[in-house]
C-alpha cells in the first residue's frame, strides 16, 4: 500500500485556518479504513473510546471519533468531544513560561524562590530550567497526596494550596538539582504557580489570553474549576472486574502538570503553531525555546525539552508527549520533517494511545520509515527480593501501636492492633502492616522502620520514599488538634 504522503491516490479535504467544522466529513480510503480497523474493538455503542486526528501541512487529513463519550446517554465520541489530556498539558505551561521569558518578566535561570519564597532553601538554587526539564530533585507530589490519604482520582480532593504546602515542607530533595533526570509532576505544578505570581493573573486566564484565544482554540482551557459546565465533554472511564466500566474522572483545581481539556480539532491549531509560531512576538525563537533539550550538570543532553520529548521512531525524528489522568489517556506525536502529526484523545484508561499512534504512522509514513518496526517483547521485570515474613505476637505488636506525626506531611498516622495484626488507619482506610522483623513493617510498597532510644518505647519510624529518602514520624500522645487523620 502506498502512503498518502507520496501519492495522489487519496483526496483529502484540506481546511484553511479557522475552517474546522464539527460536522466535517472526511473521505474514506484504504488508509482511513486501516485506521478504523486499529480502533475497531472500541467502535461500538457500549464502550468508551477515542477521538483521533491526523494532520498534514497544518490541515486535517482525517479525524474521527470511536466509541462513546458519555455512557449514561450513549453520546458518541467525535473530533469535537472535549477530553482531558493529562501530561500533554505540560507543554502549555511551558509555553506560558517561555512567553513570560520573552516578555523579560523572568529568565529560565531564575531561582524559583524568587517567585515561591515559601519553598525551602536547600543550599543551592532550584531554577526554572530545573523544573522544566525534570532535574529539580523535588519529590513527586502525587506520591505525597497518596500518603495523606488523597490519591489522584479519590473522593478526597486536594487544592493547589495544599499541594504547595506539602512541597514547601519537604526537608530534603531526592537529589541535588541538575544531578539527574527524574520525571516529576511537582515541577510543572510549581511552574503554574510561578506563571500566576509573575503575571498577576490565574494561570488558566494567562493561557487563555496568550495561547488559546490567539490560536483560535475555542474549546480548550486549563480546567481549574471542577464545577464548571463543559459543553461536549467526554467522561473518563476505567474497566471493572467482571465486565463493564466505572466513571473515573478528576474533580481537581490543580493544574500545570495536567489540567488542559481540548478537542482533536482544537489541537490542530497548537500543532500548526509548533511549526510556524503566531504567539508572543511571532518569531520562531519561541518555538526554538520550546524545543531546547535540557542538560545535566555533567553535560549529558536529555531527550526532554519544554513539556516535549525529542526522539525518533523508525528512523524519523519525533516531537511528542503522552498523557494520562485517571480515566483519560492521550498521545501527541509530530514528525516535523514531514509536517505530519497524530493526536489521540481517549476517555478509556486502558486504551494505549502510544501504540495506536505508532500504528497510524506505520500506515501513513510507510515509504519513509527506514528501520523495521520493533517486535514486541515481554518486558523483563527486575526480580524483587522480598523480605521474609516473621511471626510477631499480639502482645509484641502493641509496642508499635500509637499515634505518629510527620511534620513534612502534617498528618498523624494511627496504628493499632486488631485481631492480632498491626493496622494503619488513614482517613477511612485500614491497611494491615506486614512484619519483616528487626522492627520493620511493610505497607503498600513501602517500609516503616521503627526506632527507639535505649530500652524506651518506640519513639517513631521512618517511612521510605525511595532508596535514599524517607519521612520521619514521631510518636505523639494523642492526635494533635487540627491535624488531618
Amino acid at each position: 500500500m502506498k502512503n498518502i504522503l507520496s501519492t495522489s491516490l487519496v483526496v483529502a479535504v484540506f481546511l484553511t485556518w479557522g475552517d474546522i467544522a464539527p460536522s466535517q466529513a472526511y473521505p474514506h480510503t484504504r488508509l482511513t479504513s486501516a485506521v478504523d480497523d486499529l480502533f475497531e474493538q472500541w467502535d461500538k455503542g457500549d464502550s468508551p473510546g477515542a477521538a483521533v486526528g491526523i494532520f498534514k501541512d497544518g490541515r486535517i487529513l482525517y479525524a474521527r471519533g470511536y466509541g462513546v463519550a458519555n455512557l449514561d446517554y450513549a453520546i458518541p465520541m467525535t473530533p469535537h468531544t472535549v477530553v482531558r489530556i493529562g501530561s500533554i498539558s505540560k507543554q502549555f505551561v511551558a509555553m506560558c513560561i517561555a512567553l513570560l521569558a520573552e516578555q523579560e518578566q523572568l529568565t529560565f535561570d531564575d531561582d524559583i524562590r524568587t517567585y515561591l519564597p515559601e519553598m525551602p532553601d536547600y543550599g543551592e538554587p532550584i531554577t526554572i530550567n530545573h523544573l522544566l526539564h525534570h532535574t529539580s530533585g523535588v519529590h513527586e507530589y502525587l506520591d505525597l497526596v497518596g500518603l495523606i490519604g488523597k490519591p489522584e482520582g479519590s473522593v478526597y480532593g486536594y487544592s493547589p494550596r495544599e499541594v504547595l504546602g506539602l512541597l514547601s515542607r519537604l526537608e530534603e530533595l531526592d537529589f541535588r538539582p541538575g544531578e539527574r533526570f527524574s520525571y516529576s509532576n511537582s515541577g510543572y505544578f510549581l511552574l503554574a504557580e510561578v506563571v500566576s505570581r509573575v503575571s498577576g493573573m490565574k494561570t488558566s486566564a494567562f493561557a487563555k489570553q496568550h495561547i488559546f484565544d490567539p490560536l483560535g482554540m475555542k474549546n480548550t482551557r486549563f480546567h481549574d474549576d471542577p464545577n464548571a459546565i463543559i459543553q461536549n465533554r467526554g467522561f473518563g472511564y476505567s474497566p471493572v472486574e467482571g465486565g463493564g466500566y466505572r466513571l473515573d474522572i478528576l474533580r481537581s483545581e490543580v493544574i500545570g502538570d495536567l489540567g488542559v481539556i481540548t478537542t482533536v480539532e482544537d489541537f490542530l491549531h497548537w500543532d500548526r503553531n509548533l511549526q510556524r509560531n503566531r504567539l508572543g512576538n511571532g518569531t520562531q525563537d519561541l518555538i526554538e525555546a520550546m524545543l531546547s533539550r535540557g542538560r545535566l550538570d555533567n553535560g549529558d543532553e536529555l531527550s526532554y525539552a519544554l513539556g516535549l520529548e525529542i526522539g525518533t521512531y523508525r528512523g524519523l525524528r519525533t516531537i511528542s508527549h503522552g498523557g494520562s489522568a485517571v480515566g483519560y489517556v492521550a498521545e501527541y506525536i509530530q514528525y516535523p520533517e514531514h509536517r505530519f502529526s497524530i493526536v489521540i484523545l481517549s476517555n478509556l484508561s486502558t486504551l494505549g494511545p502510544g501504540r495506536l499512534a505508532r500504528g497510524i504512522a506505520d500506515l501513513y509514513l510507510a515509504d519513509y520509515l527506514t528501520t523495521v518496526s520493533p517486535t514486541p517483547t515481554r518486558r523483563q521485570r527486575a526480580r524483587v527480593t522480598r523480605p521474609e515474613l516473621v511471626a510477631v505476637s499480639a502482645s509484641e505488636l502493641r509496642a508499635y501501636a500509637g499515634n505518629f506525626y510527620s511534620r513534612e506531611l502534617d498528618i498523624v498516622y494511627a496504628l493499632e492492633v486488631r485481631d492480632g495484626v498491626l493496622v494503619l488507619e488513614l482517613r477511612e482506610e485500614s491497611s494491615a502492616l506486614v512484619p519483616y522483623g528487626a522492627d520493620r513493617f511493610g505497607w503498600r510498597r513501602r517500609t516503616l522502620q521503627f526506632s527507639k532510644e535505649a530500652d524506651e518505647a518506640f519513639n517513631g519510624f521512618a517511612l521510605s520514599l525511595g532508596p535514599e529518602r524517607s519521612l520521619r514520624f514521631r510518636r505523639v500522645k494523642s492526635p494533635i488538634p487540627g491535624l488531618r487523620l
